[in-house]
């Protein structure tokens, strides 16, 4: 890997005028699949009302922003055209907008983002690093819209045949630098561009194992760092748990990660994720009671 300014950790994030704090707690991204065949939820929230009403569930229990997708990106997951994927997000993504409920959208086609920016998003979540729709940066950028770029190598099809690294940590962190310079290169402001080491996105189980302990290798990009382990498959090879088994497990990797430097947090259970750093945070502070209770 060549050389490279090590930065200090960002310290705030921007998404469209509003201004993040990093630096005391994580933020806490609900995940709202609207489609029919995503890994741990598919088809839940597939109807508009039901989609909303879970929003709003996720918001109470202390999510700070909504993530809408309207297409699977698990391992083998066949493509959705921009057509379909609009007709599933459009009523959510406005609903939202009229309840006043901060969202972002998952997607890696410009023409899917420009519908949600356009109801109010204010962040795009884009697993490809706005290397599948070079247009999806630039629109990002006319809406002053926050940004996440994902690492990821092939596609939800392929990702997972026979990933590769020398070192994963290093080969990950100099891909996402270049991918987050070429999206600023488009003009997304540089303090609006988090990254994410994509986990369980064209890696195997020692490569999340290792880019999780070594999340603060990330965050000397000097960006925003989000990590996204909610129920994903690496949990079920350590432990031989289904999907919507996995909360604790998923609850073990983001508190590693928060406590590796990871600053955003892309969750499925909100409550679990919200109490977990409630009290890791109140024992880090040395906070709490004078006595045995």
């Amino acid at each position: 890997m060549a050389t490279r300014t090590v930065l200090r950790p960002a310290r705030q994030w921007l998404t469209r005028g509003r201004i993040w704090p990093l630096e005391s707690r994580p933020l806490l991204m609900g995940v709202l699949n609207v489609t029919p065949d995503s890994f741990s939820d598919g088809g839940q929230f597939a109807a508009p009302r039901d989609a909303i009403a879970h929003a709003e569930r996720m918001i109470a229990e202390g999510a700070d922003l909504i993530d809408v997708g309207g297409e699977s990106t698990r391992p083998g997951a066949a493509p959705v055209d921009a057509e379909e994927e609009i007709l599933r997000i459009r009523p959510v993504v406005e609903a939202l907008a009229e309840s006043g409920i901060p969202f972002s959208i998952d997607t890696a086609k410009s023409a899917v983002a420009r519908v949600a920016l356009e109801a109010g998003a204010l962040v795009v979540n884009d697993v490809t690093a706005g290397r599948s729709d070079p247009d999806l940066p630039r629109l990002a950028a006319e809406h002053g819209a926050g940004y996440i770029a994902m690492h990821m190598r092939g596609e939800p099809r392929t990702m997972q045949d026979a990933p590769e690294y020398r070192d994963v940590v290093a080969e990950v962190a100099e891909e996402l630098e270049a991918w987050a310079e070429a999206i600023e290169a488009a003009g997304v402001a540089r303090d609006a561009i988090a990254i994410d080491p994509g986990i369980g996105f064209g890696k195997t189980l020692e490569h999340n194992l290792q880019l999780l302990g070594h999340v603060d290798q990330i965050l000397t990009l000097g960006r925003p760092v989000a990590v996204g382990c909610s129920r994903k498959s690496f949990i079920g090879r350590l432990t031989g748990a289904e999907a919507d088994e996995r909360v604790p497990g998923t609850i073990a990797a983001h508190l590693f990660a928060w406590g590796r430097g990871a600053q955003i947090l892309r969750v499925h259970d909100v409550a679990a994720a919200r109490q977990s750093l409630t009290v890791w945070q109140a024992i880090a502070e040395g906070r709490g009671g004078t006595g045995d209770e």
